[in-house]
């Protein structure tokens, strides 16, 4: 492909749509890399989300699919294929998809980052049905009943305290007799009494018809098996961020997350990251539409003096 765009925006999720509709509206020509079939990100398989401001309760699919018509009214141009390889190098960047190569002045990385999962049976088929990935967004489904933390680092730790205030009773399964919280975080955990710590052991498999029922774990050092009564499971142990592509092109973090403020400024002049991608402290979707917006605005100064 011969031609030069303002603007390539890498993901289909909300921080590119948002992206996008900014750029549309700002006369930038931007293009829309996503690998998937349908655009929207993760939050389409979200099964309610209650704190996008505004819309209480929406389904995660339907508000998927509300920021993917906003952005295909003003016109977008979307492009489906995987991201191979990127040359960011010179002043036109250049992005090899498994559809062919685009070039532009600015991109945008907005390919977010996948929840590490447990990879244990029943996982998958009861995903949005009491297992989730994200106790801010989803414990307050289960106030007054009892759920699951797996996890044992700050975000697992804090999941557990933000539950024990809504939740009946709260079990944190670690898969070690310490944690690697924050002290802090470790006092502030101790004075939950419906909070049980359940160490060196693993979960085996979650079991439930249409909703988690039960969470089978396992001793480590025993080998005694338990079996934890609880409507819901919090999986906390760890993101993957989707920057395989990008290793050699951008400063990463230790995790492997494109180093970059609240500016979405990274290390290569005229490339940015929005959402999850990048590093940052809270990822949520109205996050990630915030990011959207400002690497648009930054990607703007550098088009005005390039």
């Amino acid at each position: 492909m011969n031609k030069i765009y303002d603007m390539i925006i890498i993901g289909g999720g909300p921080a590119g749509l948002s992206a996008a509709v900014y750029a549309k509206r700002a006369k930038i020509d931007v293009v829309v890399i996503e690998k998937a079939p349908i655009v929207g990100g993760q939050v389409l398989s979200t099964y309610e989300v209650d704190n996008y401001l505004g819309l209480p309760g929406i389904n995660g699919f339907e508000l998927g699919m509300k920021f993917k018509e906003h952005a295909e009214k003003l016109e977008v141009e979307f492009a489906e294929g995987d991201v191979l390889e990127v040359d960011f190098s010179g002043v036109e960047k250049c992005v090899r998809t498994s559809a062919g190569e685009y070039k532009a002045k600015t991109v945008i990385l907005a390919t977010g980052a996948a929840h590490r999962k447990l990879g244990v049976p029943g996982e998958e088929e009861l995903a949005g049905m009491g297992v989730s990935y994200c106790a801010t967004c989803d414990g307050a489904f289960f106030k007054g009943m009892t759920t699951v933390v797996v996890g044992g680092g700050d975000v697992a730790v804090e999941d557990a305290i933000f539950l024990a205030r809504i939740c009946d009773k709260v079990y944190l399964v670690h898969r070690r007799d310490s944690f690697r919280a924050t002290k802090v975080l470790m006092d502030a955990l101790g004075k939950y009494n419906n909070i049980e710590l359940v160490l060196d052991s693993v979960v085996e498999s979650i079991e439930g018809e249409d909703q988690v029922e039960c969470i089978n774990v396992k001793n480590v050092k025993t080998g005694e098996a338990r079996q934890l009564k609880a409507q819901g499971i919090f999986v906390a142990v760890g993101m993957i961020p989707n920057t395989d592509a990008y290793k050699s092109a951008l400063e990463l973090d230790e995790v492997g997350y494109v180093v970059a403020g609240e500016d979405c400024v990274t290390s290569v002049p005229g490339v940015y990251a929005a959402g999850d991608v990048r590093t940052k402290e809270l990822r949520q979707i109205i996050t990630a539409v915030s990011d959207g917006a400002c690497a648009v605005k930054m990607a703007e100064r550098y088009l005005e003096v390039l």
